[in-house]
């Protein structure tokens, strides 16, 4: 677990790094629109290698969309919105109450049960999002 945080933290950094006013032109010129066009393309390349099954390009593409969703959430940070953090808790916490047979103690009898307890939940936080 160590090693992950470090290595996250590292990247994090140097997505900083590439931003920052001694950066990459490249990367500094980048907005939330911009890259729309990379992630889909990362993503379609992701596919690929997942429908290929081969471990190294997966390997390879996951960085490459991880890479992506920091940039995201750094240029986010940057216009005072949310940061990297803010995304991983949200969907931790997403991942907690949406599998309360995991976290939560409850029980279901059978695979549709558990689909419809899912719908449900993501129902529920779906109309507290439209209050």
């Amino acid at each position: 677990m160590t090693d992950n945080n470090l290595f996250l933290q590292e990247l994090i950094a140097t997505v900083q790094t590439l931003r920052s006013q001694e950066g990459c032109p490249w990367d500094k010129r980048q907005t939330s629109q911009s890259l729309i066009k990379y992630i889909k393309s990362e993503t379609e390349e992701l596919i690929q290698g997942l429908e290929n099954a081969d471990s190294e390009n997966i390997c390879e593409e996951l960085g490459d969309v991880l890479y992506l969703v920091i940039m995201l959430a750094e240029i986010s940070k940057e216009r005072g919105h949310f940061q990297f953090s803010d995304v991983v808790q949200t969907i931790n916490e997403k991942l907690i109450r949406r599998h309360p047979h995991v976290f939560a103690g409850t029980t279901y009898k059978d695979e549709q049960e558990l689909a419809d307890q899912w719908k449900a939940i993501k129902a529920a936080e779906k109309k507290k999002l439209s209050i």
